[in-house]
């Protein structure tokens, strides 16, 4: 969505901006949300605006208070361990002129929240800085793991429920609306005869024996802003931050970052697993969450980066049955590649189970 700088600059005069806007540019590369960079009159400050997609997030006041709720959360821990440069390691986001953390035009919803200076993310990670993502998903987790019960709301209902994807899965393959269906017959096979072993964190959560907690539910390596020596900031993008189970959190980043090659890779040779970078994450998550885990969280960890992998390849291909509604796509059958490209991880995953299991052994 692009609009004129005079439009954009007319929809920032509803936020309570410390400085002026000079120029609005395209930022991010997201598949949900329109992010842009927004450069100021102060050379000190900037901001991010965005255009929050209602389609995917339909209560945006439930979004923005879930927001609200953890930024503050997070803040004041931080506040209480001492430490320093804290607007640095929590988003800050902006009341609108009406005290809302968001402005709704009679169209689009938009918020804006302070850019933090000085600091950068990666799409690509290495094993000394895997190890530092690790220590901030956990810490992340840690720092939410006393919020009562009923503090977030879903954001996206059933976001990472393994049975609904497969629900939604199903219901397109028997509808074929783009007709697509037999050109992706084998792949539909594959899901299939996993489908049974992963949906094994629902019915563990049914037998009580797994619990919910408030899960980032997105944690792939770019969503983690690195100062100028590499250290961690604070973990970014928070439009999914709700209830869940830790397995999908530890998973989703095993998914993207611990994969050789691109999540779209058409070229499946070089794709396959970095059992450095997961053993450097882990290693890391570890030592900030292992305080609050249970031994049946510890042992299944590795087990939810083939589920988080297998959930994404559902729901690429669900999108691509579907006739490309749901996720941006920029090439031809890009949904059908990205689909390919992840089962392959998968697989990859699969042939590397026994040594990913072994190694949580050790934490137990």
């Amino acid at each position: 969505m692009q609009l004129s700088q005079d439009a954009y600059k007319q929809i920032l005069s509803h936020f309570h901006l410390e400085s002026q806007p000079v120029a609005v540019e395209p930022f991010g590369g997201g598949h949900i949300n329109d992010t842009y960079r927004v450069t100021t009159n102060a050379q000190t400050v900037e901001y991010v605006l965005q255009r929050i997609n209602h389609l995917i997030f339909k209560d945006v006041d439930m979004l923005q208070n879930n927001i609200q709720t953890v930024t503050t959360h997070i803040r004041q821990k931080l506040v209480a361990r001492g430490e320093h440069d804290i607007d640095r390691k929590v988003l800050t986001f902006l009341s609108s002129n009406d005290g809302k953390k968001y402005y709704f035009d009679g169209v689009n919803y938009w918020r804006v929240c302070l850019m933090i200076p000085r600091s950068r993310s990666f799409d690509e990670i290495n094993v000394e800085y895997s190890f530092e993502a690790g220590k901030a998903f956990g810490d992340f987790q840690s720092m939410l793991s006393d919020l009562p019960d009923g503090a977030l709301g879903e954001t996206i209902p059933n976001f990472h429920n393994m049975e609904f994807r497969l629900q939604q899965f199903r219901e397109a393959v028997a509808a074929n609306p783009a007709g697509r269906f037999d050109e992706v017959t084998d792949l539909v096979d594959e899901i299939e005869s996993r489908s049974k072993a992963m949906c094994i964190q629902e019915e563990l959560f049914r037998e009580g024996k797994l619990k919910k907690r408030t899960n980032h539910c997105d944690t792939k390596v770019n969503n983690i802003l690195f100062d100028e020596n590499g250290k961690v900031l604070c973990v970014i993008d928070l439009d999914t931050v709700m209830p869940g189970f830790v397995l999908s959190d530890i998973g989703d980043f095993i998914r993207s970052g611990v994969n050789t090659g691109a999540e779209d890779d058409e070229d499946l040779d070089r794709i396959n697993v970095n059992i450095d970078i997961f053993k450097s994450y882990a290693r890391g998550y570890m030592e900030t969450a292992k305080s609050f885990l249970t031994p049946l969280e510890i042992s299944l960890l590795p087990y939810g980066g083939r589920l988080l992998t297998y959930m994404q390849t559902v729901r690429f291909l669900t999108d691509y049955i579907n006739g490309d509604i749901y996720y941006k796509t920029h090439k031809p059958k890009h949904n059908l590649i990205r689909s390919k490209a992840q089962f392959k991880f998968l697989q990859s995953l699969e042939d590397r189970a026994l040594e990913m299991d072994g190694f949580m052994e050790s934490y137990l």
